[in-house]
This record gives C-alpha cells, sequence and structure tokens, in this order.
C-alpha cells in the first residue's frame, strides 16, 4: 500500500493514516493520498489487464494495506456499452454507458462500500452508521455483513422500497424516517455521539474512504478505452462522491504519467426538484444553498445541500464542465426511449444524464464527434414503477 496521509482540501491540513478519521477540524472531507511516485517505481498500466476484473486490481492506489481485511463481492469492472442508435438520435454518435447496475447490490454504491467497509475493518471498527437514499444503505449492509462487522442504516420513508429489503436481509438495523436524508443524517449524528466511540459515522465522505472506491470509475473508463480519456463524463449528482471521486482518480492518473494533460470535461445532472450545485454553480459560488422541498423521482440525487459541495463545484469548473437540471417527465421518457433503441434498462439517475447529453448537444456545449460517456449508477429493475404498464392490453 502507497497511502501516505490524509489531506483537507479546505485548509491543507495533513491527517495520520493510521488512525480512524471523519472531517477535518474545519469541518470539511478529508482525501487519501499516495505516494505517486512510488506507485509509478511499482506497476505499469500494462499489468492491470493481468489483473482479476474486479477494482481491488488497482491495488496500490487504494488504502487497504493487508490483503486479508479486503471484503469483496467481485464488485467493479462494469462494462462501456455504446449507444450508436440512441447516441445518432441526440447528435452524439460516440455516445458510452458505463453501466453499474450490474455490480453486487445492483449500483455503483458497492464500490465505496468494499472499499470503506474493507479499510474500517483494518482499523478495528465494529459497527458502522449512515444516513441513505437506499442504494448505499444496501450496499454498506451488504458489505458489513460479509466483513462480520454490524451495521446501522437510517433511510427515507421515501426510499426505493427493495433498498430497505435489501438492508433487512443483510441484518442490518434499520430505521425509517419521515422525511429527507439530511433528517436521516441528524438521526445518525445523535446516535454516534451517543455511543461513546462504539459506533463509526460512515455517512457520504464523513470518512474519507469511500470515495476511494468510487475513484476507481475513472481508472476503469481510462483502462477500458485503451489509456485514452473521453471528451465528456456526465454523472447524476446527489451526494457527488463518484464524481468526485472520478476527478481524484483522473488528477492521479495524469501525476502518474499514464494519461496525457487533457482531461475530460465533467458534467453535474441533477433534477429540476432538487438542484442546489446547478444553482450554486450559475451563480459562480464555492458553496451551496440548501434546496427546500426536494423531490424527484430521481431519488439518489435527492440531497439539499451535500457535504462535498466544494468538492463538487471545484471538480466541474476545474475540468472546464458545467452543470445541469432536468425536469422528471424528461427524465422517464428518455428512460424509455433508451431502453426501447438500446435494450437497457437504466434506473432514472442515469437516464438523468442522457437528457442533460441530449440538452447539452442540442446547445452546443457538447461539440459534434465528442466522446461522451454516461454514468448508468444502478440497475433499472430496482426502479420497476419508472415504466408505466397500466396501458398494456389483456389478451
Amino acid at each position: 500500500m502507497h497511502l501516505t496521509h490524509l489531506e483537507c482540501p479546505r485548509c491543507g491540513l495533513h491527517h495520520p493514516a493510521d488512525k480512524l478519521q471523519n472531517l477535518c477540524e474545519c469541518g470539511s472531507p478529508l482525501l487519501a493520498r499516495y505516494d505517486l511516485a512510488a506507485v509509478a517505481a511499482s506497476v505499469t498500466p500494462e499489468q492491470f489487464g493481468l489483473r482479476p476484473a474486479d477494482l481491488w486490481r488497482y491495488r496500490e492506489l487504494l488504502p487497504v494495506a493487508d490483503p486479508r481485511f479486503v471484503t469483496t463481492l467481485g464488485e467493479g469492472w462494469t462494462p462501456l456499452l455504446r449507444a450508436p442508435r440512441y447516441g445518432h438520435e441526440i447528435g452524439i454518435p460516440d455516445l458510452i454507458v458505463k453501466d453499474e447496475g450490474l455490480t453486487p447490490t445492483g449500483s455503483f454504491k458497492a464500490r465505496g462500500a468494499a472499499v470503506g467497509v474493507s479499510r474500517a475493518r483494518e482499523l478495528g471498527v465494529e459497527r458502522i452508521a449512515m444516513p441513505t437514499n437506499g442504494n448505499a444503505g444496501a450496499a454498506w449492509a451488504t458489505y458489513a455483513a460479509r466483513a462480520g462487522m454490524g451495521a446501522t442504516i437510517a433511510m427515507p420513508l421515501d426510499a426505493p422500497t427493495i433498498c430497505r429489503r435489501e438492508c433487512v436481509a443483510a441484518g442490518a438495523d434499520l430505521r425509517l424516517v419521515d422525511g429527507l436524508i439530511s433528517d436521516a443524517g441528524r438521526w445518525v449524528a445523535r446516535l454516534v455521539a451517543e455511543s461513546g466511540g462504539r459506533v463509526f459515522d460512515a455517512g457520504t465522505l464523513r470518512e474519507p474512504y469511500r470515495l476511494e472506491g468510487k475513484k476507481t470509475m475513472g481508472y476503469e473508463i481510462v483502462e477500458q478505452l485503451g489509456w485514452q480519456v473521453p471528451d465528456v463524463i456526465i454523472y447524476p449528482t446527489g451526494g457527488g462522491v463518484g464524481l468526485i471521486g472520478i476527478h481524484k482518480a483522473l488528477h492521479e492518473l495524469r501525476e502518474l504519467g499514464w494519461v496525457e494533460d487533457r482531461l475530460p470535461r465533467l458534467v453535474a445532472v441533477q433534477s429540476t426538484g432538487c438542484a442546489p450545485v446547478v444553482r450554486a454553480f450559475a451563480a459562480g459560488e464555492e458553496r451551496v444553498t440548501p434546496w427546500t422541498d426536494a423531490h424527484t423521482v430521481a431519488f439518489g440525487i435527492t440531497v439539499p445541500a451535500p457535504l462535498g459541495d466544494e468538492l463538487i463545484l471545484t471538480a466541474l469548473r476545474e475540468s472546464s464542465g458545467t452543470a445541469i437540471a432536468v425536469d422528471d417527465t424528461e427524465i422517464l421518457a428518455d428512460l424509455r426511449d433508451f431502453a426501447a433503441r438500446e435494450g437497457l434498462l437504466l434506473c432514472p439517475e442515469g437516464a438523468a444524464c442522457l437528457t442533460a447529453a441530449r440538452h447539452l448537444r442540442a446547445g452546443g456545449w457538447i461539440r459534434p464527434g465528442e466522446r461522451v460517456v454516461v454514468l448508468n449508477t444502478g440497475a433499472g429493475l430496482k426502479y420497476p414503477e419508472t415504466v408505466d404498464v397500466s396501458d398494456v392490453p389483456l389478451v
């Protein structure tokens, strides 16, 4: 392992990586830092292709020192699927979908859970707790069970029912909250404070290692494209960990010398029913203002005030990217249109990225001939209500 320390991106303070850490004293999330020169001396890009097809192929750039603590269900190395028919229709012939619905637990959250649980286990955690909009809780409950660790999950009542069932099946202590993820977060904060150190807060960006699992999406996209970067990466943004992680991965790859200086433009997609990042980006602000009355069919991005707002906005601006809000009606229409043309049922969050791609191409922000990668962050089968079958004829 080449992990050296944890760094605060806001105040610059360094923290030891061999101790459990949550936020910096200034309130910012912490970022894991590696001895990248040592990584470059120990492995070459060509060697990854000889390793198992999971995210642990990038072990030199991950934070788990002892392989005995690696907790895995085979997560990672999801396919890049070309979408020529739909892409041609919206003016992006080189449109590619990275399908995270094929990961264990049916969403990209398995990446963060695998690495986060593995590192927590290595550092002696016995029980984690976290608020969730659904998929993250299901993933962390599953991987905690795999690791022999306890899990307390707080979830809004309106979260997808399947995620509730996944948590129960994994033996987690599930609590339902009549409100949003922010309300669930306050409940978890009280639980952790009253636990006397017996419960570790594994909420979004409140520990530094979920991000390390999510960043492997960036490594995979580049490796799967033959160590070339696309022009644009479009990502559905709630807590924004994946977007921040992909941005971190791309900069690590550039520092390693494994990709050229030109990096993809990143796009954060939100719903018009909950768009705090879009509003802050458009106003040139460094922090978001909490969104009131948040609601969207893309439940995974219903985050009124993401903790990583500064990191999300930095990633967008450093990459010359943008942020766009799309309407729920269009999300559902594009979800069905894409499935009919390409045979892949996306989750609503993934479909939101298609809507964004269509608008950005129509407006000229995505230029002719550009290669665009869209993240489908979960299996469409987990959201059966997104496809209306009420008018199917009975014969």
